[in-house]
């Protein structure tokens, strides 16, 4: 009776750990394995796959080599459980070692349990879990993971180490000595929050955490190739600290980089930000061939705005669709084409653009005024100034040594008066009133108001910011060669295999815009 008992209790033990058994995590588990060992015959790449065969997709898989449910009838566990030559799997000409017994029973749990595949998280609509509502949602996270590690939480930090850390991770800057007595002497249930919130209140909080983000997108104050050249940016620097310092919307703060050149009226602030599009490296050096480097320009801006804001590479699709991810090459030049419209020079130096103040732009208006009517009054007809023309015109003739005069100049009066061509006459007349006694005065007055402008400009801060021109043809590079034009012109749009799409097409250019991308 005892062994009865003892047997019975055995197999009811053997049968509850069997049916508590954890689910195989396909993610963790199995992918994993078949990455190694199977997908190089077997996976993304069509120009090796052998007898016609995918694993890496369940649609594919359990066509052939995988019956969920029935490890026993499963192609794929006979040949990885093999152990002959010419049927095991990776076979023996891979030089790949076999499976071991433990991953050979962890496929097997995994088909027997349904042989389900995961989509890769990051393609995976994020759900909200829920959490135990005493403690701060991380601790609770953290808790349950040391939970099943058997782990015990470490004990809290004494007042001056925490004071520390909060510092150097908010500000990245140290306490000092009083701020520490303050927070060590403050016994009030609220003093830990209080301190946070005077962190997050400080300016330095903005600067700390700007850097995450100009690492990102790639700032620098130099242009980087060859000369690596200085370049006027520290503006958009400025626009991201205070953007984290004034606790800016995600949304508006996209918007702002991607296309705030875009956005109607934008301010000084929107336009700055939208420096974001020229922050990658360009080039002066002589010799550089400008279509190679737009192709560069173009590569860079898919490069950063995919890994900044998609959270997701798609570098390799430069050259080919992409062996792990669902992007494809045509998705890679579609991005590009949404920054197809950005004025930039392909080789040289670029173009910076002026930010006045109000009151600078006021003025700047002003003295462009002035100019106009100065211009006007320089070139108004005048019957006495055309006379001292005519009187001038006689004395060059009858001079032995001829002044240094521009060529145009110079071979219009080479040519008899009446024999002279419109243009000919224009060159003598706009020449003569450069150096003609009666315009003296304008023309000083002309110097001077521009002498005004110059300073004023001087004053005025330049930086990098995009603006929109007529878009350059964008189309798809055969494995990247901006020699080949043989590809296909594509249209600026987003990944195909994305559920969301965009708005309707700009009705005026059948095309999506910087703008709608941002949105």
């Amino acid at each position: 009776m005892r062994r009865f008992i003892f047997s019975t209790s055995l197999i009811v033990f053997a049968s509850i750990a069997v049916a508590a058994e954890p689910p195989v995590d396909y993610s963790r588990d199995i992918r994993p394995i078949l990455s190694d060992r199977c997908y190089a015959c077997h996976g993304p790449d069509s120009a090796k796959r052998k007898a016609k065969l995918r694993l890496d997709q369940h649609d594919e898989a359990v066509k052939v080599a995988i019956k969920p449910g029935k490890s026993a009838d499963s192609p794929l566990l006979k040949r990885i459980s093999s152990t002959l030559d010419d049927e095991m799997m990776p076979p023996p000409v891979s030089k790949k070692p076999r499976l071991s017994p433990e991953q050979i029973q962890l496929v097997k749990r995994w088909i027997d349990q349904g042989a389900k595949f995961d989509q890769h998280w990051a393609y995976v609509k994020p759900l909200r879990p829920s959490v135990a509502s005493d403690r701060n949602p991380i601790d609770s996270f953290v808790l349950e993971e040391l939970k099943n590690h058997r782990f015990a939480p470490g004990q809290p930090a004494d007042r001056v180490t925490l004071i520390r850390r909060l510092y150097f991770d908010l500000i990245g800057l140290p306490p000092k000595p009083e701020d520490v007595d303050a927070f060590v002497n403050d016994r009030s249930p609220q003093a830990y929050e209080k301190l946070v919130d005077k962190l997050l209140g400080s300016k330095h909080f903005g600067e700390r955490i700007a850097v995450y983000w100009l690492d990102l997108v790639r700032y620098a104050d130099t242009a980087g190739y060859h000369s690596d050249n200085h370049r006027d940016v520290s503006s958009y620097r400025d626009y991201v600290i205070e953007a984290f310092n004034s606790n800016k919307r995600f949304d508006q703060f996209t918007i702002e980089q991607l296309a705030g050149d875009l956005l109607a009226n934008p301010t000084n602030e929107q336009k700055i930000a939208s420096g974001y599009n020229r922050l990658l490296q360009t080039t002066e050096e002589g010799g550089a061939q400008p279509k190679e480097y737009s192709a560069k320009y173009a590569a860079d801006r898919v490069r950063n705005a995919s890994v900044v804001w998609l959270g997701s590479t798609m570098g390799c699709c430069e050259c080919h669709n992409h062996k792990f991810d669902p992007f494809t090459a045509r998705d890679f030049y579609s991005f590009a084409a949404f920054f197809a419209d950005i004025r930039e020079t392909p080789v040289g130096r670029q173009d910076q653009t002026l930010l006045p103040s109000p009151q600078q732009a006021e003025e700047l208006k002003k003295l462009d005024a002035k100019l106009a009517e100065v211009k006007a009054k320089l070139e108004k007809p005048n019957p006495e100034l055309d006379k001292a023309q005519d009187k001038w015109e006689e004395d060059q003739h009858g001079k032995k040594e001829k002044p240094k005069l521009p060529k145009p100049v110079a071979d219009a009066l080479a040519v008899e008066s009446a024999k002279r061509t419109p243009a000919q006459k224009q060159a003598i007349a706009a020449h003569y009133r450069t150096i003609a006694p009666l315009l003296e005065p304008i023309r000083k007055e002309q110097a001077e108001v521009q002498k005004q402008r110059d300073e004023l400009v001087k004053q005025i801060p330049s930086t990098l910011v995009s603006t929109s021109v007529a878009p350059r043809t964008m189309r798809l590079l055969p494995r990247g060669n901006w020699l080949d034009d043989s590809g296909e012109v594509v249209q600026p749009d987003v990944p195909s295999f994305f559920i969301s799409r965009l708005a309707e097409r700009n009705p005026k250019t059948l095309r999506y815009s910087r703008l709608d991308l941002a949105r």
